[in-house]
């Protein structure tokens, strides 16, 4: 299920526009300045992000390079401002698209699947839950920071992330640990990585909602 965080200081059009989206199938989540929607954005993973200019507190530009300075999340700016010179800054911030009030819904919808199928096609960052990973670089983050992995932490990771939803066991794993190390991997050795994983991208380790145990048949990453 998409996740959209729309940041909006009219409160009346953020309340229609969320019961919109979640009637189409999206998860809505709502800020109405920038303090809030920073905040909302560095604890969850976003799909798209809807963006006015004008905001309770801090502005859209702000908001946006902000963003763009940790991914690269689609962001439409949504905006009674029909001025060129604000739609070029936009643009030249990052933003991916631009929208002005009034606007229909429907044309709004078009223009968000847009956005994020170009994403999908463009970017090569692989993401569950608030965890991301981009696989040129290298680079795993957790709400945007960077968490530094040894080779077989980043290996184990990459094949749970590259198969999200999907059951690994045990034997699977352990071939991919040993295709890097060419040592063998014991049970024990692969129950040891698994928790490490687990203490670096989990937010309670112990109660693990990305790396799942499937108790007797192994593991798997579940996006939800």
């Amino acid at each position: 299920m998409p996740k959209i965080l729309l940041i909006e200081d009219d409160e009346q059009l953020a309340r229609f526009l969320m019961r919109f989206l979640n009637s189409e199938g999206y998860t809505t989540d709502y800020a109405n300045g920038q303090k809030g929607a920073m905040r909302l954005f560095e604890e969850n993973a976003y799909d798209c992000v809807l963006l006015d200019i004008s905001l309770k507190d801090g502005n859209g530009y702000s908001v946006c390079a902000a963003i763009k300075a940790q991914n690269d999340t689609p962001v439409i700016f949504i905006t009674a401002s029909a001025d060129e010179a604000c739609t070029v800054a936009g643009f030249e911030i990052g933003a991916d698209d631009y929208i002005g009030k009034p606007f229909g819904t429907r044309e709004l919808l078009a223009r968000m699947k847009n956005v994020m199928r170009r994403a999908q096609k463009t970017s090569p960052l692989l993401r569950c839950g608030n965890v991301t990973i981009d696989p040129i670089k290298g680079i795993v983050r957790k709400n945007g920071s960077e968490i530094a992995m040894s080779a077989l932490e980043y290996r184990l990771l990459l094949v749970f992330f590259s198969n999200k939803n999907q059951l690994l066991s045990r034997d699977r794993l352990a071939e991919e640990l040993w295709s890097l190390t060419k040592e063998f991997i014991s049970d024990n050795t692969l129950s040891v990585y698994i928790r490490r994983l687990r203490e670096k991208i989990e937010t309670e380790p112990q109660d693990p909602h990305i790396i799942v145990t499937v108790r007797g048949l192994g593991y798997k990453a579940v996006d939800e």
